[in-house]
């Protein structure tokens, strides 16, 4: 061996430090089930791939493709316009708006299609009151049909505009008022500066929050399938359960991912291809317009509707179906569901905020290009639809499983079953991969503040960084690590496609509960644990209503 030779390999045993190697092990654990899902691209199928694309692919593609551009546009009009309204613009009720616009991330997708289906369809409350008062009938007028492609389009950017509204308002919030001056100087108006300078600066902040937009509705299930929307989760359900056929669900699944690829390099593509930079430090107080008469009352319309219609509406149905005609076994067999849900959601938080400890402290300690790349593998999670995941994890569980017992009943003559693909265990998996960039960004950001200095100051004092990380970091990070678990728990709580596929027999969680009843047309019955979720849902909205409030200019201190 050469002796340049010789000097790389000892390089590049001493940037492998345990701290390294514990990077690299949580990178491939999350990238084993995409890895899963690619190795079954090329695999033969029998004729069931020409079958789906014969019959059933056209319609995935079409509807999927729908949906994304329809929400992603929605999104971003309201959650855009309403941010500018509440940074800009004085108006009645603006302070509340502020935080109760974020309310509707606490209502999951599926939770406000079956609140809105047993409201809105032909029996429900509001057309058997119209036929009443105006003696209709059945024939004798028009309704909009909810169960279906632009119904679930419609409930579904109700529900995920907040991610573009938060990135919007927080990029709004950062602005540099001399700039706004500068259009005012140049005769813009205040919607001409919003359309020409604002959303311009806020370009990449909108753009990622309407990634994360499509990269939940190319994830969801629970909606699209009560609706009777044929979409590319849908079909690997169908696949899998209904036709029994892995490879062509893995086969869907790639296509589905091959979706998120081309996002998440859009996006980056949008961010590399225009930079914005504030040429000066003065920061003051952006300007309020302050709005009166009809203006007023149109910017209250404009926040008040997205609130009422996605989250206070839905929650007043949920509330009133709970309470008169809610699940019978509300007492009984409901607190095992509650505790199932409870159980895995604490299980997956304490294990992703965990790894995430790790990815973040590692990438502190070593922050080398393989470190980086391990940890952006890592954080790769969140941008796989919760289907995926499922397939990539199932697909190689179910093999070691398969081998294991071949194995033990032709050596010992026992079987042990599934124990891994038929256990709890593949679920946690599957949601500490799902949601670990969750807890991940929460963390790294919280890490980052923590002045080098303390490092060495702690390693001067003989503590090695295990004891670093225990004594110094942890203490300081205590409010971020419990606002990461919170994160992660509820999520958990919410996941619907991942837990539908991957749950072992007769283990029901709250979302499976509402599922199962819905699916049945037992939509009051379903209203139990779907408000269940929806209450938990809205501790991460108290947290980012805390964080939002400390975000405001007012409380920062002026310059010059």
């Amino acid at each position: 061996m050469s002796q340049s030779a010789a000097l790389r390999l000892s390089a590049l045993s001493w940037r492998l430090s345990p701290w390294t190697l514990l990077v690299l092990c949580v990178a491939f654990i999350v990238a084993l089930p995409v890895v899963a899902v690619l190795a079954h691209i090329f695999m033969p199928t029998e004729g069931v791939w020409q079958h789906l694309a014969s019959t059933v692919l056209g319609r995935y593609l079409s509807n999927t493709l729908y949906l994304t551009l329809s929400i992603g546009l929605g999104t971003m009009i309201i959650g855009t316009g309403t941010a500018w309204l509440v940074v800009m613009c004085r108006f009645p009720g603006r302070r509340i708006f502020e935080w109760a616009l974020l309310l509707p991330l606490a209502v999951p997708t599926y939770v406000i299609a079956y609140a809105y289906t047993d409201f809105l369809q032909y029996a429900g409350p509001l057309q058997t009151w119209l036929r009443d008062i105006f003696e209709w009938g059945r024939g004798d007028y028009y309704f909009p049909n909810i169960r279906s492609l632009g119904g679930a389009a419609t409930l579904i950017t109700l529900v995920l505009y907040p991610y573009v509204y938060l990135l919007a308002r927080a990029a709004f919030l950062e602005q540099s008022v001399c700039v706004l001056d500068v259009g005012r100087t140049l005769g813009r108006g205040p919607w001409n500066l919003f359309a020409t300078v604002a959303v311009p600066l806020a370009r990449p902040a909108i753009v990622g929050g309407v990634s994360l937009v499509l990269m939940e509705t190319l994830n969801e299930f629970g909606a699209v399938q009560f609706f009777g929307v044929d979409t590319f989760t849908t079909g690997i359900y169908r696949t899998w359960f209904g036709l029994g056929e892995q490879v062509a669900a893995a086969q869907l699944a790639a296509c589905l991912l091959l979706f998120v690829i081309i996002l998440v390099l859009l996006e980056r593509w949008s961010r590399g291809k225009r930079k914005y930079f504030h040429t000066t430090n003065r920061y003051q107080q952006l300007p309020e317009y302050q709005l009166r008469g009809w203006h007023a009352c149109g910017a209250f319309l404009a926040c008040a509707l997205p609130v009422l219609i996605g989250f206070l509406i839905p929650s007043g149905l949920l509330a009133e179906m709970a309470f008169t005609r809610g699940d019978n076994l509300f007492g009984t067999r409901f607190l095992d569901f509650a505790w199932n849900s409870l159980t895995l959601a604490t299980i997956a938080s304490i294990i992703a905020v965990g790894m995430a400890v790790i990815l973040s402290y590692g990438l502190r300690l070593n922050g080398t290009p393989l470190t980086r790349t391990a940890t952006r593998i890592a954080s790769m999670g969140y941008a796989v639809p919760g289907s995926v995941v499922a397939v990539g994890i199932l697909i190689p569980f179910a093999w070691l499983d398969s081998t294991l017992n071949s194995w033990l009943h032709a050596n010992y003559g026992k079987i042990i079953g599934l124990v891994f693909s038929g256990t709890a265990f593949i679920l946690i998996y599957a949601y500490v991969v799902r949601f670990l960039a969750v807890s991940f960004n929460t963390v790294e950001a919280s890490l980052g503040k923590v002045t080098p200095s303390m490092d060495a100051a702690s390693r001067t004092l003989g503590q090695t960084p295990a004891g670093t990380l225990k004594r110094v970091h942890t203490p300081i990070m205590r409010g971020s690590l419990f606002a990461a678990a919170i994160l992660v728990f509820v999520d958990v709580m919410k996941e619907l496609p991942a837990t539908i596929i991957l749950r072992p027999f007769n283990f029901d969680t709250l979302a499976i509960r509402a599922h199962t009843l819905a699916s049945d047309e037992r939509l009051a019955e379903a209203s139990t644990a779907s408000l269940a979720i929806v209450l938990v849902g809205i501790l991460p909205v108290i947290l980012l209503s805390m964080a939002m409030r400390r975000s405001r200019p007012g409380s920062k201190a002026k310059e010059g």
